[in-house]
């Protein structure tokens, strides 16, 4: 077989499976919004749930609110950890042997199924730290869970960072801390930020890491970190779970990926100024 006809069956693989991709995607948004859209109204996203059993009536604001509490508390968690892993990674371990067992931790938390992931959460936090089921816990948790893959995109922006800066730094005599925070961390600040958010939308579609760990049928907007919080992906587990209301299910689920489709965007625009930047 010749290498033009090689090429040319290539590229419509490439094509091909670029259009079922898309198909299978907008289709799924389709059908959920078909079904979903109905339910969608103010008292739905303003309202609280109601009805015997509860949520067969009402709304789901204590979710979508408490869905974005557990968002920032798991994205400051996991950041700050999966950014000094990051920056130690690259710029001070000095043995291949400690970069590879990091590498190797951080490849295994990966890998984790998330449902592990909570009941692990529920072990250390809700038992044994006393922290009991409450926001906290499950942010914590799901924190845990997007760690990995926050650590692996800012270790990557951080090695593509031109090393004739970093080394220009060192010779006028900078330390390499007031590198690292003053020049190398602005450089990449829209990168990190972008998957900061990514990693906080996946945050938010998890239900498995707070089933155990803080995630209620019903609770009011939570006003400290040790109370119990409703979320979307666990209310509509719920509601699909025991099945209490489809139609509610649906429209729980057409806000669900309206919020993460934003948050992507959001993602997708920051990286792209990064690299215009760059």
């Amino acid at each position: 077989m010749s290498e033009k006809i090689k090429d040319s069956l290539f590229k419509i693989w490439i094509i091909l499976s670029t259009l079922l991709m898309f198909t299978v995607v907008i289709y799924i948004f389709g059908y959920i919004f078909k079904n979903g859209i109905a339910s969608i109204n103010m008292e739905f996203i303003f309202g609280d749930p109601k009805g015997i059993p509860i949520g067969s009536e009402g709304g789901i604001f204590p979710a979508i609110i408490g869905s974005l509490f557990l968002m920032i508390i798991a994205c400051i968690f996991a950041s700050i950890l999966a950014i000094s892993t990051a920056v130690y990674t690259v710029f001070y371990c000095r043995f291949k042997k400690i970069e590879s067992i990091i590498h190797l931790i951080v490849q295994c938390m990966a890998g984790t199924p998330s449902i592990i992931l909570g009941l692990f959460g529920y072990t250390l936090l809700v038992l044994y730290l006393g922290l009991g089921r409450s926001l906290l816990s499950a942010g914590l948790t799901l924190g845990i869970m997007i760690f990995p893959y926050i650590e692996v995109r800012v270790e990557k922006t951080l090695r593509e960072i031109d090393k004739s800066i970093v080394e220009s730094s060192y010779v006028l005599g900078i330390s390499k801390a007031y590198t690292i925070f003053k020049l190398i961390l602005p450089i990449c600040k829209k990168d990190i930020i972008s998957a900061i958010t990514l990693a906080g939308g996946f945050a938010m579609g998890a239900a498995a890491p707070i089933i155990l760990t803080g995630a209620v049928i019903f609770a009011p907007i939570p006003k400290s970190l040790s109370s119990p919080v409703m979320a979307l992906p666990f209310h509509l587990y719920i509601l699909t779970g025991e099945g209490i209301s489809l139609e509610k299910a649906y429209g729980t689920a057409l806000v669900l990926i309206m919020i993460l489709l934003i948050i992507n965007i959001i993602s997708v625009v920051l990286n792209m100024r990064g690299r215009e930047h760059s």
